[in-house]
């Protein structure tokens, strides 16, 4: 299969085995096997070379994350982890590396280059203002794919982000889909994978973290507890992957946007 050729040349070794991981939504992700005894995770997709990227600042950034062994031909080759289920030292590991990742910042909010969920683009133009990023990058980024009603009141809602979020918050590195199934526990602590970095108001990993669960209270013991307000920045930066969910996976995620609306009064 020319598939597999293509994967064992990237890899360097027979592919003896390969399966399917979770993750596979929006693009293929599989644990192949090597005839040389080394096991890798294969990832496809038009924005790997991306991804690369971004795994190796979020290392550079003392982050723990899978490396990146090679890219090329729309395949991601990255190192397998072993992983283990959630616990205290885990959430513990994971608030410590995290507070190392936030603490790396940027000149100005945004990416180098735009990224997308498949069809769902982001934005990352450069803005020196954090609402004004929050806006027209995130919120409005395609009111065009939305129901008519929840792109009227995000409309609204963009309009006062500036009584509701910072103005100029340290521009942090983001991971960018910070939701659970994102980080990996492992044997040494935990990792971060899938990222869609940019630099931005660390708090929107925060929220992302208690969009799909709850992070373990070790987790908050060893990166720190939000200011004061923080209900309702939450309920903002958890609007962003809410109508990400809505415009991939369809109605079933409007509830979600509209107690996010309701939240702030939208």
């Amino acid at each position: 299969m020319a598939e597999q050729a293509a994967l064992a040349a990237l890899a360097g070794a027979a592919i003896v085995r390969r399966r399917p991981l979770r993750g596979g939504d929006l693009s293929e992700v599989i644990r192949v096997d090597l005839e040389d005894g080394r096991r890798m995770v294969a990832k496809a997709g038009p924005r790997v070379a991306a991804e690369a990227r971004m795994l190796r600042a979020i290392a550079r950034a003392g982050m723990p994350a899978p490396a990146v062994i090679a890219e090329g031909g729309g395949w991601l080759l990255i190192e397998h982890l072993d992983e283990r289920a959630a616990s205290g030292p885990g959430w513990a590991a994971l608030g410590t590396a995290l507070l190392r990742l936030h603490g790396t910042t940027g000149g100005t909010y945004g990416w180098d280059e735009d990224h997308g969920f498949g069809p769902a683009a982001i934005p990352n133009a450069a803005c020196a203002d954090w609402p004004d990023f929050w806006a027209a990058r995130r919120l409005l980024a395609w009111p065009e794919a939305l129901p008519a009603e929840i792109a009227r009141r995000v409309e609204t809602l963009a309009a006062r982000l500036d009584g509701l979020i910072p103005r100029h918050p340290p521009a942090a590195l983001l991971h960018g889909d910070l939701w659970t199934g994102n980080v990996l526990f492992t044997p040494e602590g935990a990792a971060l994978i899938d990222p869609a970095c940019y630099h931005g108001d660390a708090e929107v990993d925060l929220a992302m973290l208690e969009l799909f669960g709850t992070p373990g209270p070790a987790f908050c013991e060893r990166y720190g507890a939000p200011a004061p307000g923080w209900p309702a920045r939450r309920a903002v930066y958890q609007l962003w992957p809410a109508l990400v969910h809505l415009r991939l996976f369809g109605a079933g995620y409007r509830g979600l946007v509209e107690r996010c609306l309701a939240t702030l009064g939208a």
